[in-house]
């Protein structure tokens, strides 16, 4: 895809500042809604938030090049491993989570980076981070009791990968449940009273139960979750799934992953701002 080809997916009207998504495909997205509603609430007439679509990762720099009043990016699938490569520096937490899903763009300085010691030509500066994991931490911790010490995560794909960096910094042992088992995982059909009593907190990172597929849920044994258990849905829509119903009859708590969208997108906000 050229750079022409780019700009012609660019509104026309010129801004001050412009944020985006990118990821293939982009059929919806909440974070253009956030954004949007954000930016009129503030009266920031002249930002906007939009949606490119990036088949293939090595459109990033033509994408970049069409539109130079780019501040910030958000990365969704399948984009955020490959991003890294085309990035200046990745922080810590997405280094360790080995994904990025926010991009701030710095307009570079050739003379000031040479000063710098920075033999670099390119325009443009870009830090990588993962908000996720922020979002994911600040919403699960006023949940936690003192006998949530250990996890049960459902799903061992992308989404999992900050929930599992959350735990190991909040000293939560957990165990990886997926459709087969291995030295390193429990299979849902091995999952008893034993082992559900033992982890009374379930994090379900797996897109079950998301719209329309409403009444889809985690195959886990639901009779044996008590009071004492908190159930956490990453899916978001609807606000309660079938997982979270499930657990809510049988006394839990539960929390589904709204206000971890809502937490990462305004961590976004601030790195951009910065």
């Amino acid at each position: 895809m050229t750079s022409e080809e780019l700009s012609a997916k660019t509104p026309a009207t010129k801004t001050e500042k412009k944020y985006g998504l990118i990821g293939y495909p982009l059929k919806h997205s909440f974070s253009k809604k956030y954004f949007t509603e954000k930016f009129e609430k503030l009266g920031y007439t002249n930002y906007v938030y939009e949606l490119y679509p990036l088949p293939n990762i090595s459109d990033l720099p033509d994408l970049l090049k069409a539109n130079p009043e780019l501040c910030g990016l958000n990365v969704t699938i399948p984009h955020k491993i490959g991003v890294m490569f085309y990035l200046d520096t990745i922080s810590p937490e997405a280094k360790a989570v080995d994904a990025v899903n926010c991009i701030k763009i710095i307009k570079a300085n050739p003379l000031q980076n040479f000063f710098c010691g920075e033999i670099s030509m390119n325009k443009v500066r870009l830090e990588g981070y993962n908000t996720d994991v922020y979002g994911f931490e600040e919403s699960l911790k006023p949940l936690l009791k003192s006998h949530h010490k250990k996890a049960l995560v459902l799903g061992n794909g992308g989404a999992a990968r900050a929930v599992f960096y959350v735990l190991k910094n909040l000293n939560i042992d957990y165990d990886v449940v997926s459709r087969r088992a291995n030295a390193k995982q429990y299979s849902y059909e091995q999952l008893d009273e034993k082992i559900m009593k033992e982890h009374t907190l379930i994090i379900n990172t797996t897109p079950l139960g998301t719209f329309p597929n409403v009444d889809d849920a985690p195959d886990i044994p639901y009779e044996f979750i008590g009071s004492g258990h908190l159930l956490y849905d990453l899916v978001y829509n609807p606000s309660e799934t079938t997982f979270l119903r499930k657990g809510k009859e049988r006394g839990a708590t539960i929390k589904n992953g709204l206000e971890m969208l809502h937490l990462q997108a305004e961590k976004n906000w601030q790195i951009w701002n910065e």
